[in-house]
């Protein structure tokens, strides 16, 4: 392991976590991956609670810079490692990519996110109402991306890093993505990234082998 990798530290069903290790692998950095035991209260010990005081996956620490929070760690790693490409300068471009990024810390969160957290982690949520709350952003994200290649645009920003992973494992939350033709279609416009990495899947929900 290269003395300058990136620690993250992660659980490997976290979608929030898999947000940074997508863009860790899309921008070839090297990264040491270190797992946080979620189940047995890692992420509430001590030393843990050093690195992030909310208690929370993904944290980085790069080089001796620690940051938290998924989208803020994207907006870090496009800024310093991104070449211009991931998050724009141009004033309403960048507006855009925030509009998104609020929509992941939003709709997302409170939609795919949650219904998933309902099946994988037993989270005692109203299934029905996360379901109902998908079901409404991915109307949007529909004509969306029907007007763009991507989410803010024709190139792919940290809007769709931020927004993939849930969107993509929505059905393992009983969110059934088959009537988002164009949905699916911008998933597998990720998914043909090079450097694409992406998250295990649960079976369970519509996802069940």
């Amino acid at each position: 392991m290269s003395l300058n990798a990136i620690k993250l530290y992660r659980h490997p069903l976290s979608g929030h976590a898999h947000r940074v290790e997508l863009m860790l692998s899309l921008l070839g950095l090297p990264v040491e991956l270190i797992s946080v035991d979620l189940a047995n209260g890692a992420h509430k010990a001590p030393e843990f609670l050093a690195l992030n005081r909310f208690g929370q996956v993904p944290v980085i620490d790069d080089s001796g810079t620690v940051l938290a929070d998924s989208n803020a760690i994207l907006a870090y790693l496009a800024v310093k490692y991104g070449n211009g490409q991931w998050l724009p300068a141009d004033a309403l471009a960048q507006a855009k990519v925030q509009r998104w990024l609020s929509v992941a810390a939003g709709q997302i969160s409170a939609g795919p996110a949650t219904a998933r957290l309902i099946t994988v982690f037993g989270a005692a949520y109203n299934a029905e109402d996360a379901i109902a709350r998908s079901h409404a952003l991915l109307k949007v994200m529909e004509q969306e991306v029907g007007d763009s290649a991507f989410l803010a645009g024709d190139k792919p920003t940290i809007a769709d890093i931020a927004a993939y992973t849930y969107v993509s494992h929505a059905p393992e939350g009983n969110v059934d993505l088959s009537d988002y033709p164009q949905v699916r279609a911008w998933l597998s416009s990720i998914e043909a990234l090079p450097g694409f990495v992406g998250m295990q899947r649960t079976a369970i929900g519509l996802q069940q082998a």
